[in-house]
């Protein structure tokens, strides 16, 4: 830390002068450790009106740059910046094979729901599959456990409760969803949670923060390959 940086910015070396040749460009790599930086470097708050004018000043870049940089990071990084942390998705992992369900009907239902869709539905097969997606908060590895329920060309997903990424989950669900089928008396609470982030080295997230994490991950928790990868079993099983 000197003088000239006090707040520790990475050198990076620029690629040249933007559009309109008033400040630099940096390679997307770049860009994003800029971002990165300007979300995740811990700013005293007595200094958060000097820092941003010190980051572009070291970087000799502007607003526009800063928000193109923006787009760059959640194009290229596959990652996040939710309220001063790091979000990003890792690899999935899809544990053991397909189980077939049954699946009730229920034979007292009226007139007008058995009709040829009716019967066609009874022929859509069901299964059940457990599944790990892995997520990075602030470079730190968190798996992420849940059973995938297949039905048809629909799915639904159903989170265990053993890490602590699976338990900020339950924690979410149990905040807006009064008649959940798990009791949510048995669910951590908010400082419970920040207890288990501190243990990993995670900074405190307040409930707008995991609010925003958890719909994250619940966006990113199965992807195309994953899904590929779900065709190849479900064709061959059929």
């Amino acid at each position: 830390m000197t003088d000239t940086n006090p707040y520790n910015f990475a050198p990076l070396q620029p690629t040249g002068r933007n559009e309109t040749d008033t400040a630099n460009t940096y390679a997307p790599e770049d860009m994003i450790k800029i971002y990165e930086q300007q979300f995740l470097i811990p700013v005293p708050e007595e200094k958060l009106t000097e820092f941003l004018p010190a980051l572009k000043s070291f970087y000799d870049i502007d607003n526009h740059t800063l928000d193109v940089s923006a787009i760059i990071f959640d194009a290229i990084a596959e990652s996040a910046i939710i309220y001063n942390h790091k979000v990003k998705v890792g690899d999935y992992q899809i544990l053991g094979g397909l189980i077939e369900e049954a699946i009730e009907y229920d034979e007292d239902s009226d007139e007008n729901n058995k009709d040829d869709q009716a019967t066609e539905d009874k022929d859509i097969q069901a299964y059940t599959l457990e599944c790990k997606r892995t997520f990075f908060i602030n470079e730190v590895e968190i798996p992420y456990h849940f059973n995938l329920f297949i039905y048809g060309d629909g799915y639904s997903t159903l989170t265990k409760k053993e890490t602590v990424l699976e338990k900020m989950y339950w924690f979410v669900r149990g905040r807006f969803e009064e008649n959940l089928l798990d009791d949510t008396e048995d669910n951590d609470s908010l400082d419970s949670i920040n207890e288990q982030l501190a243990s990993l080295g995670i900074r405190e997230m307040d409930l707008t923060t995991i609010d925003e994490v958890i719909s994250y991950v619940e966006d990113s928790i199965i992807d195309d390959a994953m899904v590929e990868a779900l065709n190849k079993l479900l064709d061959a099983a059929e």
